[in-house]
């Protein structure tokens, strides 16, 4: 091994040591976390300064990511029982099904609406500055990217037009389905635990004996996912250091430059889109300001972390303890909104891909038939959008073939897509709370403990 590699290793797990050590009591999650951030750019920094050999960085790289890439995966082991436990629980605690087709009227509603006008923006920006996909030249890095799309995702997920998508979220394995084993695995868990739910709620209405039974065992499972969530979160600061540290150092500051455009079209699209937000709870009686307060640690643990479902527990508990939502309600919107109408990653990001991309394929991205078409492709593909890194490239990769498009752009963006995101994490989580807040408002069942 390379001395500096070394030596870089030896300083990154000084880091990873100084920041254990020096965490207080009283610090929350999302503080910890944003100092990781800041720690692993700082670090990241640094490396990128010092080395002009950018083989050393990449061996350096590779050991980080037994940090980064390591955390990523127990996120990834999480995600699938706890989705199938929040959906379950949220379902049992409704305690009858007219309570239950309301609630997921009011929040898929909600959820699938704002992705709609989520895609709209993304339209409208994209068209606003300009912004085409022609001039844009594949690397070694884009091509590899462009490779692994093709083999994870290519023939999975491109041939199917949109009544085959929506015929695959239904569940024929949820064994299989529990295992990741489709793209639309996630969706299919949600959906076989929606109905397991509203099995459990008929049994306990029959046979209150076996019912209590059951509600009590899915209370202890819950309860039991939940804190082997809490402790893969209690990783978090020390994998967000290590991913920023990577993405930092690895980063190429001239490829960001010519995409800054986009990066800067996109962060404008996620302001606009926090904006309707506000507008939605301002139109349901709801504090905007008071709102935004309150769930701020939990935008900040997603924006972090990049990940909607890794946010489920603290989305969940900020509701209820916060903002008065009940714990029914707000499991049912944090975990249908970890797979359903994410506004960054399935409605915003697909759609300006297209817009960029049409020129190249002689489309008109201001012709307003296409346009109506491609928000509903993006509205419908919408559902099933996994809540860990990549569902972005999953909706993407819908949306493109779909419209006729070429999916080349997708591994062209790599650069920056890290960057992006943050952002589109933040957006999906704060859509998933004002999908449970409007709803608890709309159907007057939420407690006013803030001061709207």
């Amino acid at each position: 091994m390379n001395i500096l590699v070394l030596l870089n290793i030896i300083v990154f797990l000084l880091l990873i040591a100084g920041l254990f050590f020096s965490y207080r009591q009283d610090w929350s999650l999302s503080k910890k976390v944003l100092i990781g951030m800041i720690v692993g750019i700082i670090y990241g920094l640094g490396l990128k300064a010092i080395y002009s050999d950018s083989a050393i960085i990449e061996q350096s790289v590779a050991w980080f990511n037994l940090i980064g890439n390591g955390y990523v995966q127990l996120l990834q082991m999480v995600i699938m029982p706890l989705i199938f436990i929040s959906i379950l629980s949220a379902v049992v605690k409704l305690h009858q099904t007219t309570s239950l087709g309301k609630i997921s009227v009011f929040v898929i509603g909600i959820l699938l609406v704002t992705t709609a006008i989520a895609a709209f923006v993304g339209i409208s920006i994209t068209n606003l500055f300009g912004l085409t996909a022609e001039g844009l030249v594949q690397g070694t890095k884009e091509t590899a990217r462009l490779a692994a799309i093709q083999s994870d995702y290519i023939g999975q997920v491109t041939n199917l037009d949109i009544p085959k998508l929506l015929l695959s979220l239904l569940p024929q394995n949820p064994f299989a389905d529990l295992t990741g084993i489709r793209p639309t695995s996630i969706i299919s868990v949600v959906i076989f635990s929606a109905f397991l739910g509203v099995a459990a709620l008929k049994l306990m209405d029959k046979d209150p004996i076996n019912g209590k039974r059951i509600r009590h065992g899915i209370e202890a499972l819950q309860a039991l996912i939940i804190g082997l969530v809490r402790l893969v979160m209690q990783f978090t600061p020390y994998g967000v250091l290590a991913l920023m540290a990577k993405m930092v150092a690895t980063a190429n500051l001239a490829d960001i430059v010519k995409l800054g455009e986009f990066l800067v079209a996109s962060y404008l699209g996620l302001a606009v889109m926090f904006i309707v937000h506000g507008l939605i709870l301002l139109f349901v009686r709801v504090n905007p300001i008071e709102f935004f307060k309150k769930v701020f640690p939990v935008l900040t643990f997603a924006f972090t972390s990049r990940s909607s479902a890794a946010s489920i527990p603290l989305n969940i508990e900020t509701q209820h303890k916060q903002l008065g939502v009940p714990e029914g309600i707000a499991s049912f919107s944090a975990s249908f909104g970890a797979t359903i109408g994410q506004n960054g990653c399935a409605g915003l990001y697909p759609a300006m891909l297209a817009v960029m991309v049409a020129p190249t394929a002689g489309i008109n991205p201001l012709d307003p038939l296409w346009i109506a078409q491609l928000v509903t492709i993006v509205t419908l593909s919408s559902i099933g959008v996994a809540g860990v890194g990549g569902g972005a490239t999953f909706a993407a990769l819908i949306v493109l073939p779909a419209m006729g498009l070429p999916v080349t752009l997708v591994a062209l963006l790599i650069s920056i897509e890290p960057l992006i995101d943050m952002g589109r994490t933040a957006l999906n989580v704060n859509g998933s709370m004002t999908a449970g807040v409007a709803t608890s408002q709309i159907l007057g069942l939420r407690n006013s403990i803030d001061n709207d």
